[in-house]
């Protein structure tokens, strides 16, 4: 039993996307017509939702297999305490509690100040979300 038997590859590739399209996002020449733009937009905002969805659902497995926990419940919020407790998370659980709720708004109401919210929170994901994977993955980050 052991993070060796964990795949990460799902996680990786979708962190790596992310943080490419995020760096597109952040580059992106405003003169582009605002279509373009919303679409950008719109596709950090998707790979994001499909980041967090990856990532909890390997910190849920690293947790009862790699840590061997009991009892590891079946959404974020709860498993991103436990992480907390196991010293896994290098940012204040408050921070992953809000990328919990941004998720939770950007797949129930993709209004525009949602979408502004978890761009604005997007930076600090990234980060939060590679420090993780090298934490279970014991990967440096490419």
């Amino acid at each position: 039993m052991g993070e060796q038997m964990i795949d990460f590859g799902k996680y990786k590739q979708s962190l790596t996307l992310l943080e490419s399209q995020f760096g597109h996002w952040r580059t992106l020449d405003t003169a582009l017509p605002i279509w373009i733009q919303e679409a950008v937009s719109e596709s950090v905002i998707q790979r994001y939702e499909t980041c967090y969805d990856c990532l909890w659902k390997v910190l849920k497995r690293y947790l009862k297999e790699g840590l061997g926990l009991p009892d590891v419940p079946n959404s974020p919020k709860p498993l991103f305490r436990i992480a907390n407790e196991n010293n896994l998370l290098t940012s204040d659980i408050a921070r992953w509690l809000i990328y919990a709720d941004t998720r939770i708004g950007t797949s129930h109401d993709y209004d525009g100040e949602k979408a502004k919210a978890a761009l604005n929170i997007m930076d600090a994901f990234i980060k939060d979300a590679v420090n993780l994977y090298q934490t279970m993955s014991g990967e440096t980050w490419p």
